[in-house]
């Protein structure tokens, strides 16, 4: 479940550590923002669930399901085992999917098979490549190519570089080489944090570079700053976990108000389940990306759990649309949303203007 960087010898065995780490730190039972959000109930939904559209427009395409696998892993035997069983699962349930970084098949060419699997799986699907900023675009027009990607994401993972002990330290060209992979390669293009958020005024400068839409990967779901931190000898950076913005917050200062952001905003980052995937669709996002709990599902009840729990939420998210008087994903973003707890403190002092958005159905 690697995020990024510049490849380096021994980066085939950093990816199963990564792997390994992501399953057993992913806060998966911890409390996150999701928690902060909540909808008023009205008794009269005025719905029916088999009229219910949970489909979606993301990335120039229309999808099936308003939830997608998003980047986890690839490029050695292990992971490439585990890219398999998500794109069986991704195509029986129609569903999007990310690969994780491709750097390392980049380098090792040879190593390409444990990403190309996913197309091979998933013919269909929409799938989306991933490479990070550090790459020429050249290579990123070869990680389209590799899987045959409708889309690209492209990871930008500062935190995690700096407390990776081989990490990147330079980042003062991220902005103008994402600026060039948008204008080579000839698919969509998605910057994406890898865990601690995108704020307001990052993505206004990203809008400048051409990409078609971010996804905000908030806080609250893998912290690859205590991923790397464990893979340090002293782990003296352990006070930095939980650093950045969850998703929620993010939504709320970007697309809330009358100062939002122009470009599509996808949301990922502590999706534990349906309810977290409604309530992210109403604060504006686009489609959720789910990368821990799916991979948790993955790893300890096999394919065939991860089969069931797709459709299963594709079924929930359903029910809970019906519930909030839904009929489409556009009606979702017009229901009454209430904010709490942190999240409403940190919320205000962005200036986002909670009162409105518990009232918004009356307008």
């Amino acid at each position: 479940m690697s995020a990024g960087g510049i490849e380096q010898p021994g980066r085939a065995s950093r990816k199963d550590e990564h792997l390994n780490l992501a399953v057993r730190l992913h806060g998966a039972d911890r409390p996150n923002a999701f928690d902060d959000i909540s909808f008023m109930h009205h008794a009269l939904p005025g719905t029916a669930a088999d009229s219910i559209d949970i489909g979606t427009s993301a990335c120039g395409a229309r999808w099936r399901a308003p939830f997608y696998i998003n980047a986890m892993t690839g490029g050695t035997s292990a992971t490439a085992a585990i890219n398999t069983d998500l794109s069986r699962a991704a195509a029986d349930a129609g569903v999007a999917i990310a690969c994780g970084s491709q750097h390392i098949a980049l380098r090792e060419p040879w190593r390409a098979g444990g990403f190309e699997v996913i197309r091979r799986e998933a013919p269909d699907a929409f799938v989306l490549g991933n490479v990070g900023p550090t790459v020429a675009p050249e290579q990123a027009l070869r990680a389209v190519e590799m899987i045959e990607a409708n889309a690209l994401q492209v990871h930008v993972n500062a935190a995690q570089e700096l407390v990776m002990p081989e990490g990147d330290r330079d980042f003062r060209d991220w902005t103008e080489r994402i600026a060039a992979i948008a204008a080579t390669v000839p698919v969509p293009v998605i910057v994406k944090e890898v865990g601690f958020g995108l704020s307001r005024r990052t993505i206004r400068e990203l809008e400048r570079t051409g990409v078609t839409a971010v996804d905000v990967a908030g806080a609250g779901g893998t912290d690859f700053i205590a991923i790397e931190n464990e893979r340090r000898p002293d782990q003296e950076y352990a006070y930095l976990s939980g650093w950045g913005q969850s998703a929620a917050l993010c939504l709320l200062e970007s697309l809330t108000g009358p100062d939002c952001v122009n470009l599509p905003v996808l949301a990922s980052g502590g999706v534990r389940s349906p309810l977290d995937v409604v309530r992210a669709l109403a604060l504006g996002a686009s489609a959720v990306g789910v990368s821990g709990h799916f991979l948790r599902t993955l790893v300890s009840g096999g394919a065939d759990a991860l089969n069931r729990e797709l459709h299963a939420w594709t079924d929930q998210v359903r029910t809970l649309m019906t519930l909030l008087g839904a009929p489409d994903v556009e009606r979702l973003r017009r229901t009454d949303v209430l904010v709490t707890g942190r999240t409403a403190e940190k919320a205000r002092l962005l200036g986002v203007d909670l009162e409105a958005l518990a009232r918004r159905s009356e307008r």
